[in-house]
């Protein structure tokens, strides 16, 4: 069944370049990387946006915080609650302490014992659950409800969205425009504003979302016409573990996305043993989905420029 139109507008160019502005002096500018290696094995040529050298290790940090920071004094002094297996978790935590704010979040119990360490680490109250038998939105929500907190969901949120796409606009920024870009895709935040990022800086730039082959419900939904939800899907990629798109990510991926595509769990780690080994950076599963995507895909893109976000690590 086709998706229901959003009920309000969804953000732009604009939002994103405001996110930016917010950010600037409070996210790191992540450097883009280059790889003779990577261009020689392709023959395509490289731009690695390496989020994973982002605060608290992943772009997450960049939507969390332009989100809290356009929170009315009112709500900063009740606080932020949100539900992530990890990234989010930490940005929305590390954001909250930045701008003297609070911040529960609601973990899975099987979440990386580091993630759920450093989020505590960062000043926030953690509410764990089970991930195959509870509802994450549920007790969430549930916890907004009691003691008046702010929900920022992890992706389908409109100030995430735009400051996601703050990372694709500093590569543009950068590296020039590019002919095709590659990134991980989860819930649709990121994707939905690199996309608004690309068409506005490299309109003729193609751009794919890379999910785990095991959780392919955004390549089902762009082929379908809708959200697709699935089963919560077995990857190491832990951060791209969500059983569908979001309302507000889904109409942007589906009007400016050239595909999603899909690698498996082994490509994974070939990747993540390349960056260790020949570029010497510590990115984790979900972050080297983009680039397992495009080292899959670069026989498409002989001679091309091809744009990466590794993003997190």
């Amino acid at each position: 069944m086709p998706t229901p139109a959003p009920a309000s507008p969804l953000p732009t160019i604009e939002d994103v370049r405001a996110a930016a502005a917010r950010l600037h002096g409070h996210a790191h500018r992540t450097p883009v990387l280059r790889s003779a290696t990577a261009d020689a094995r392709t023959g395509a040529s490289f731009f690695f946006k390496c989020e994973n050298l982002q605060r608290m290790g992943a772009f997450k940090f960049r939507g969390a915080f332009n989100a809290i920071a356009k929170f009315d004094p009112a709500q900063r002094r009740a606080g932020v609650v949100a539900f992530s297996s990890g990234n989010h978790a930490q940005a929305i935590a590390l954001a909250a302490r930045e701008l003297g704010s609070t911040a529960v979040i609601v973990m899975p119990a099987d979440a990386p014992a580091a993630k759920l360490a450093a989020t505590r680490g960062y000043g926030a109250e953690v509410v764990t659950y089970e991930r195959l038998h509870e509802s994450r939105e549920a007790i969430a929500q549930r916890l907004a409800d009691e003691r008046g907190l702010t929900l920022i969901p992890p992706f389908d949120h409109d100030d995430v969205i735009a400051g996601q796409g703050t990372a694709a606009l500093e590569l543009f920024e950068d590296a020039g425009e590019l002919d095709a870009l590659f990134m991980p895709l989860g819930g649709g935040g990121l994707l939905s504003g690199s996309l608004l990022a690309a068409e506005a800086m490299s309109p003729r730039c193609a751009v794919f979302g890379v999910e785990p082959a095991a959780g392919d419900d955004g390549r089902q939904s762009l082929r379908s016409g809708g959200i697709v939800t699935i089963g919560v899907p077995e990857t190491i990629a832990d951060g791209a573990m969500t059983t569908h798109l979001g309302e507000r990510t889904f109409p942007i991926i589906q009007r400016l996305a050239r595909d999603v595509v899909a690698v498996d769990d082994d490509a994974l780690i070939l990747a993540m043993r390349f960056f260790a080994e020949r570029m010497k950076i510590v990115v984790e599963p979900t972050g080297c989905l983009g680039a397992a995507g495009a080292f899959a895909e670069a026989f498409r893109w002989q001679g091309k420029r091809i744009g990466v976000i590794l993003s997190g690590g």
